[in-house]
Parts: structure tokens; C-alpha cells; sequence
């Protein structure tokens, strides 16, 4: 018996095992579960009864009720019926006496394990080792009844005391193996449970779980999307802190560690994160972890990913900032209610956030626009989703001032409008400055009258108007010796007086008519829109121009004086397509300069000469330099003769070779190249020629000792770069400065001594010679002939002109002779004509002449064919032609 109880109990560990497994298998799967579990319970009943004790001839002891109380208790109804009829249909195949008291006793086993399941499910008992005795007890008792329908002597037999001792064993064995088995069960279900539900969490938040020990291991790596997140949970498991961060930033992160182990409360971190798709910034929640092996000490880390919300805050300090900026800000719904403004906006209209909040920004509005120019801007706006402009609004003081205005339109997500946002900014004082800027542009600061380009657009004006046959004119006007008024009461004198003039001026036209200043003490009048009336305007507009004279004729008064002025007027009509501003006023001013040289205090009308001369001018003005452009100009030379040695030298004199007008003298052009600024030019083209001339003389002995004498304008002495520009055309033709003489004027010299000392010493060191030209005419001093490094003096053909027969002229001459000689320079008579007047310069000491007794300008081939002609031959080398009274060659 006790070896089948031994083997009873194996099995019963058996099916503990194999009951384990099933659920294990068909984890999910509760009918399946159910069904393979009442077999496996069913089964092992049969297995019991294939190893049971015969107590007598049919009747068993086994384990089959422990089993079947079991399968009711721990599987339930499905489990126990099951394993019940597979029990009870083995116990009937078995047959034997107590076959019927056994099915009996089978199907009350079961019984009482489903009514503890009951209870147990009730939570009127616990399953434990009194419910299993209790249960031990009932299917004891219950055996006892089935013992009763057998023979005495079994029934005797099965009241042994092993028989209750091992039911109660094997119940309670098998109860609590199974307890243990379900109870491990439902933790690992329970364990299943929590970690799908920690999956769940952790996939549901955007954050990355990390459990990091204290040497900067990554324990764990948890989240819902790895390959997303700040750390990857394959790659980074394993690795350490130091291995992922950049030195700093690691270093950061294991000190915030050690702090929260050591401190042992929550701690929390910002560190940036380095990787391919670029630096990110994360956030960091840890806290201890505990309960770890070996006792190590970790955190458990909550990072989350707040590179975006940096960026967006980063961004909403800016457009705080920006908000907060020099323009006024206001912020509406869509239906147009304030929600915000900032403090520019308060400064700027008055109004203080709470006095606008919740309103329309139609408070706001000045009244001066339409209802038009509303509906316009909201078209804009929807059309386009902005607009600005200029627009006047009204501040809380009532004030109305511009403003210019940028309305935006933001959309949600579904494109639909949610606010509008507007900038402000007053433009008030920018207004103010534009028309300052435009009275400065176009009004004289001194008289506030028009200025010459305000005449320009209103001569425009009149030639856009659509009138036509109608008549105009313009008036130049000029004060006659305003200056004098400057000098003697000073500029507060002339200013007032120039105040008054433009008070008269404006006060004498209509209102349709123009008075501007053009500067200094020149006035212009535009007189336009004058009906036409054949053979009448002209006289008309000279009326009006004899009115304004005599307007100006008039006294004027300052400081209790009383001042005379005058002025001229110069006057040119125009009809109704005049010519450019600029040309209407040279014409005017023309007749205003012709009225001057009339007398002055007189108006004089433009006519076509007076344009001719201008015309003239200015094309010769245009022809002076195409010519230097073109290398029209050239030299004669005029022989210097000595009397002793016949042809010393000559004078470069420039001449023009006009491809129309042929040679022209310098009286032709001299003037008009000096006034348009020319000379200079001129004067270097002149200087590089006559250079060019002594290198070519220089290569040949009979001409190479020739000096060229070069005159210089009054301003080319003082030019920068004069001195070397001499230097530089020497030495680029190679000639021998000691053969160059320079020409220099008496009125030249006086302008500025010192600098004229400095320039000339340093061409007199280079051997370049000079002479003073017509001397005796100018302011001749004394002092400048000491100073200066002059080597000749030339007395001008003026006084050469009246000898022999004006004593004054005579004396002027041996009184020039006398002081050349006594400062060891010499002396050249310029404009010689007659013998008689070279016997006069030669009996008084001049030895040098220039002229046409000896020869005319010529180019330079003549000059030389003369030399070469008149070699040894005593003077004079040119004779008086009998039929022309000019020099020939004798």
C-alpha cells in the first residue's frame, strides 16, 4: 500500500508539471486550454486506476477522487466534468463490486472541489491548507458512505487509518503544488501585465526611458520609437556617457548623476546631444533607482527631446522682442477684436491696452477717408493676405496724424483666418521732414521764393496745361551794384534788401505768375497763361517787365536808411511749346547783360543776334576741343633777331588749323579757350611743339644754339604739376632746356610772388630761361625784378609802336634798357615795323627785336630756309616791300 501511495504521489507531481505546461502552451487560448486540461485530468485518473491498490477482488485505492477533487477546483466545471466521465467510463469498464460506489464517489469528488471553487470564488474561504482539509474531509466522508454498499469485510478494511492519512496527504500535496503553480502563474501573468502596460506607457509618451549606473553605463534603453530619439536603444545599451556626449557635455551629465544618487531626490538636466543629422538639445528627469543587484547604483532617466520647443522658444523671444520693437503692435481675432497691443502702440495713439482691448481698431479712425478706401484695403487683404499704406488715424487727444499702416492676415491650419496682425509706425515727423526737404529742394531758404528747379517744373507745367495760342515770358533781373550795399552796410543790409525786392516782386504778379531767386542777387519771373492777342504780347509783357523795374526803383529802407537800388532786366518771350528752362534763361540773361553794357537800370529784349553770338560761341567753344582732341593745333615761330648775330631765336606762336575755317590767328579762338577754361590745354600742346622743334635743331650745328620762346597764360605758373609737366615734355623730347625760354605776363608774377619764386627757381636749376612779356604795361615793380630768376625783359610793341616820335614812349624805353642792363638781363623790343624805329631802339642800347621789319610768323621749314639763306648776311634780313610796306625777303 505504501509503495502505491508512493507511486500515487508521483504521478500527482506528474500531472503538476504537465498542467503547468498546458497553460503555458495555450496562453491565450482558454478552450483550448480547458479541453487539453480536463483530458490531462481525465487521463491521469485512468493512469491512478491502472496503478491502484486492490484492497479486495474490484474494489480500488487510488489517487482518481484527489485528482478529479482538483480538476474541479483548479479547472472548474468544463475541466471537471470532463475529467469525470472519462474517469467514471474507465471505473465502469473496469467493472468489479465497486464499480458503482466508485463513480459515486468520483462524481462526488469532483463536486466538492467545484463548491470550494465556489466558496473560494465567493471570498468566503481561502484556498489553503484548512480549505484543503476540509475538502480531504468531505471526500472522506464521502468514501465512507460508498464503503457502505460493500461487504462487511471491505467496509472493515477501508477504516484503516492509512487510507485517511494518505487522501489528506495527497489532497493537500496536490492542492498546494497546483496553488503554487496557478499562484506563479498569476504572477508571471500579473509580471506580463505590468511590462505590456510599461510598453504601452512608454510607446504612448515621447520620451526615452534610460537606466544609467554610476560609472555612465547604459543599463536599459527604452521608447517608443528608438531610431527617433535622443539615444538609439540598440546602439547605445552597453555603451557609457562618455561614449555618446562630447567632453563638456559629458562631464555635465555624470556630475547631475552622482548629485541624484548622492541626494537621492528627483534632479533634472538640459544637455545638447551631437549627431549626424545635426545638434540637438534634450531634457533629463532622474531619479534613484534601487533594488539592484550587487548594489549598484543607477538612475532611472526620463529624456525627452526639446530641441524644437528651444527653437520655438527661441522664436517667441524674438517675436516678443520684435513685438515690443519701435513700431506700434496690434493683434485681432478674425472678427476684428483687439486682443493685444504693445507699449509703442500706447505712445504712439494714447490709448493704454485696457482702454482698447475687446474693441475694433475703427476707434481709431480719423474720418478722412471713404468707406471706398476701407472696402479697398479689406480686398487687399483677402486677396492677398497683406496690405500698407499711408493712412491718417486719430490718437485719444483727437489729434490726426499719418501713419503708415501693415495689416497681415495669419491662418490656422485649415486655412482659415484667425487673426490679423498690424504694425504701426507715425510717420508724422518723416512728413514734416519731406516737405521740408521739398521746400529745401524747391524754395530759396533766404526769400522762400521759387528756385530754379521749382521755375523748371512750373515752365512745364504750362507746357502740359492743354492751352494753347496763348503767350509767356521770362524776366531776368540782376541788382545793379548790390555788392556796394554788402560792403558798406554789411550782409544783414543786403539780406533784408533782398527780402524786399522779392516782396515787390511777388506782390507785382498774379498769382498764376513765378518769382524765383536764382542766387546771389539774381532774379527770375515767369509770366505765363497770357491770352493770345495778335501783334499785342509782346508789347504787353514789356509793359509788365517796365512795372517791375520801376517797382525796384524804389527806395528801400533798413534801420530807419533809406537805399537806392536799381537793377537791369533782360526779357525773352516764348509761346506755348517754350524751349528747356536752362535755354530760356541764358537768353534772358543775355538781353540782362546787354542792358547792363546799355547803362544799366533798363530792360532789354532777346533777339536772334544776341542768340548768334551765342550760338557762335558755343560751337567754337566745341571746336577748341575737338581740335586739341584732334592735334588741330600748331606753331609758327616769329624770328628774334640780334644785331649782331642775325637770328638768335624766335616765339612759338599757336595757330589753328581749322578743317573749315582754315588758319586761324589766336585772336580768333584765344578768348573764348580762356573763358570755357581751355588755355591750359592749349598752352601744353603749344610747349610740347616747340620742345619737339629744339630737339630737331639740336641734331642739326647751324640751328642748335636758336632758342623758342614759349608764352604762358596767367593761370598755368600756379597749376599743380605745372613744374613737372615742363620737366617731364623735356625729357620726353629730348630737348636742351638751356634753349627754352618761358614767357611769363607782369600781372602773372604779382598774383602770388613767393610760389611764382619757388616754381621758377626749380626750372631755372634745369637751365629752363625766362622772360617778363610786355613789360612797362603792368604794375612793374622793382621788387619782382629783384626776387625773381628772370633772364630777359620784353618791351611791349606799345611803346616800340610810337617811336621815334613820342618823347614819352622814348623814354619809357632807355628807362627799361637802363634798368635790364643793370640787373645784367637782357632786353628784346617786340612789334618792330620800321628802320627808324630800330635805329631809335638801337641807338638806346637794345640790340634784340622782334617784328615784321624782320619777319612774320611762319612755319618753322621757312624759318630754317631763311637761315640757311641768309647765313653770314648782316641785318636787317627782311626790307620793307616798296608796293606792300610789309617785310619781304631782301
Amino acid at each position: 500500500m505504501i509503495v502505491s501511495f508512493i507511486e500515487q504521489a508521483v504521478l500527482l507531481l506528474a500531472l503538476c508539471w504537465l498542467l503547468t505546461y498546458n497553460v503555458r502552451l495555450w496562453d491565450g487560448r482558454p478552450w483550448a486550454r480547458r479541453l487539453v486540461s480536463g483530458l490531462l485530468y481525465g487521463s491521469m485518473t485512468i493512469v491512478c486506476m491502472w496503478n491502484s491498490y486492490a484492497m479486495a477482488p474490484g474494489v480500488l485505492l487510488d489517487a482518481r477522487d484527489v485528482v478529479l477533487a482538483m480538476a474541479g477546483l483548479f479547472g472548474g466545471p468544463v475541466v471537471g466534468v470532463m475529467a469525470g466521465l472519462m474517469a467514471a467510463a474507465y471505473r465502469w469498464w473496469l467493472g468489479g463490486v465497486g464499480a458503482p460506489p466508485g463513480i459515486l464517489l468520483m462524481a462526488w469528488a469532483s463536486g466538492a472541489g467545484l463548491v470550494l471553487r465556489y466558496l473560494i470564488g465567493q471570498g468566503w474561504l481561502k484556498l489553503n491548507i484548512r480549505s484543503l482539509l476540509l475538502l480531504s474531509l468531505v471526500i472522506y466522508g464521502g468514501e465512507q458512505l460508498s464503503y457502505l454498499s460493500l461487504p462487511a469485510e471491505i467496509w472493515l478494511q477501508s477504516r484503516s487509518v492509512v487510507v485517511p492519512l494518505m487522501l489528506v496527504a495527497l489532497i493537500v500535496l496536490l492542492g498546494l503544488v497546483l496553488q503554487d503553480a496557478q499562484n506563479h502563474r498569476q504572477m508571471e501573468l500579473t509580471l506580463s501585465t505590468s511590462e505590456a502596460r510599461l510598453r504601452a506607457i512608454t510607446g504612448a509618451i515621447p520620451d526615452q526611458l534610460l537606466v544609467i549606473d554610476d560609472e555612465g553605463y547604459y543599463l536599459e534603453v527604452a521608447s517608443a520609437a528608438p531610431a527617433s530619439r535622443p539615444e538609439e536603444s540598440v546602439r547605445h545599451r552597453g555603451r557609457r556617457v562618455q561614449d555618446l556626449l562630447v567632453t563638456a557635455e559629458a562631464e555635465r551629465v555624470m556630475a547631475f548623476i552622482r548629485d541624484t544618487l548622492a541626494r537621492n531626490t528627483p534632479h533634472s538636466i538640459v544637455y545638447r546631444l551631437d549627431g549626424p543629422g545635426g545638434g540637438r538639445v534634450c531634457e533629463g528627469h532622474a531619479q534613484t533607482l534601487h533594488g539592484l543587484p550587487k548594489g549598484q547604483s543607477a538612475v532611472v532617466m526620463i529624456v525627452r527631446d526639446i530641441t524644437e520647443r528651444v527653437k520655438a522658444e527661441t522664436e517667441l523671444r524674438v517675436a516678443a522682442a520684435a513685438f515690443d520693437s519701435s513700431q506700434g503692435m496690434l493683434i485681432t481675432d478674425a472678427d476684428n477684436r483687439i486682443l493685444r497691443v504693445n507699449r509703442q502702440f500706447t505712445e504712439i495713439t494714447g490709448y493704454t491696452a485696457a482702454e482698447v482691448l475687446g474693441s475694433t481698431p475703427g476707434m481709431l479712425s480719423s474720418g478722412r477717408h471713404t468707406p471706398a478706401f476701407y472696402q479697398q484695403m479689406w480686398n487687399c487683404i483677402q486677396g492677398t493676405g497683406n496690405w500698407q499704406g499711408e493712412i491718417y488715424n486719430k490718437r485719444k487727444s483727437g489729434e490726426v496724424y499719418p501713419q503708415w499702416l501693415t495689416i497681415s492676415s495669419v491662418k490656422n491650419k485649415q486655412g482659415q483666418v484667425s487673426h490679423y496682425v498690424a504694425a504701426i509706425s507715425d510717420i508724422s515727423q518723416r512728413k514734416a521732414d519731406e516737405q521740408q526737404i521739398n521746400r529745401l529742394a524747391f524754395y530759396d531758404v533766404l526769400t522762400g521764393l521759387a528756385n530754379r528747379r521749382l521755375l523748371a517744373e512750373r515752365l512745364k507745367q504750362g507746357q502740359t496745361s492743354g492751352r494753347h495760342q496763348v503767350s509767356g515770358a521770362l524776366i531776368y533781373i540782376d541788382l545793379d551794384n548790390f555788392k556796394d550795399i554788402n560792403d558798406l552796410w554789411g550782409h544783414g543790409a543786403g539780406d533784408q534788401t533782398l527780402l524786399q525786392v522779392a516782396q515787390r516782386l511777388s506782390n507785382a504778379v498774379r498769382e498764376t505768375d513765378t518769382v524765383a531767386r536764382l542766387g546771389g542777387d539774381e532774379f527770375a519771373v515767369l509770366l505765363t497763361d497770357w491770352p493770345h492777342q495778335p501783334g499785342g504780347e509782346e508789347g504787353r509783357l514789356e509793359q509788365m517787365a517796365g512795372r517791375l523795374l520801376d517797382t525796384l526803383l524804389q527806395p528801400y529802407v533798413f534801420e530807419q536808411n533809406s537805399l537806392h537800388l536799381s537793377a537791369s532786366l533782360g526779357l525773352v518771350l516764348f509761346d506755348s511749346d517754350p524751349p528747356p528752362l536752362e535755354e530760356l534763361l541764358q537768353r534772358a540773361e543775355l538781353a540782362m547783360y546787354q542792358a547792363k553794357a546799355e547803362g544799366k537800370s533798363r530792360l532789354c529784349s532777346f533777339d536772334a543776334d544776341m542768340q548768334a553770338a551765342v550760338t557762335r560761341r558755343l560751337q567754337l567753344e566745341k571746336d577748341v576741343i575737338r581740335g586739341l582732341e584732334l592735334n588741330e593745333f600748331g606753331i609758327y615761330l616769329q624770328a628774334q633777331v640780334s644785331e649782331h648775330q642775325g637770328v638768335s631765336g624766335a616765339e612759338a606762336l599757336v595757330r589753328w588749323y581749322h578743317p573749315e575755317r582754315g588758319l586761324l590767328a589766336p585772336g580768333a579762338f584765344i578768348e573764348v579757350a580762356e573763358s570755357a577754361g581751355l588755355m591750359g590745354r592749349i598752352d601744353s600742346r603749344v610747349l610740347l611743339l616747340a620742345c619737339e622743334q629744339l630737339a630737331v635743331w639740336s641734331r642739326q650745328p647751324a640751328l642748335a644754339e636758336l632758342t623758342l620762346s614759349v608764352n604762358l597764360s596767367a593761370s598755368e605758373l600756379y597749376r599743380p604739376g605745372f613744374v613737372e609737366e615742363v620737366l617731364d615734355v623735356l625729357a620726353q623730347t629730348g630737348a636742351n632746356p638751356a634753349r627754352l625760354k618761358l614767357e611769363l605776363t607782369e600781372s602773372m608774377l604779382l598774383n602770388d610772388m613767393p610760389t611764382a619764386i619757388a616754381r621758377m627757381t626749380m626750372l631755372k636749376d634745369r637751365g629752363v630761361r625766362f622772360a617778363v612779356d610786355d613789360f612797362g604795361t603792368g604794375y612793374s615793380s622793382l621788387l619782382y625784378l629783384q626776387q625773381l630768376p628772370l633772364d630777359q625783359l620784353k618791351i611791349d610793341q606799345s611803346f616800340v609802336r610810337a617811336l621815334p616820335d613820342d618823347h614819352n614812349s622814348l623814354e619809357i624805353v632807355r628807362t627799361i634798357i637802363a634798368l635790364a642792363r643793370s640787373l645784367g638781363m637782357e632786353v628784346i623790343a617786340e612789334g618792330v615795323e620800321t628802320q627808324a624805329q630800330r635805329q631809335t631802339l638801337l641807338a638806346s642800347g637794345c640790340h634784340l627785336y622782334q617784328g615784321y621789319l624782320f619777319a612774320r610768323p611762319e612755319p618753322a621749314q621757312l624759318l630754317e630756309q631763311m637761315i640757311d639763306a641768309d647765313q653770314g648776311r648782316c641785318l636787317p634780313i627782311f626790307e620793307p616791300d616798296n608796293e606792300t610796306g610789309l617785310p619781304g625777303l631782301a
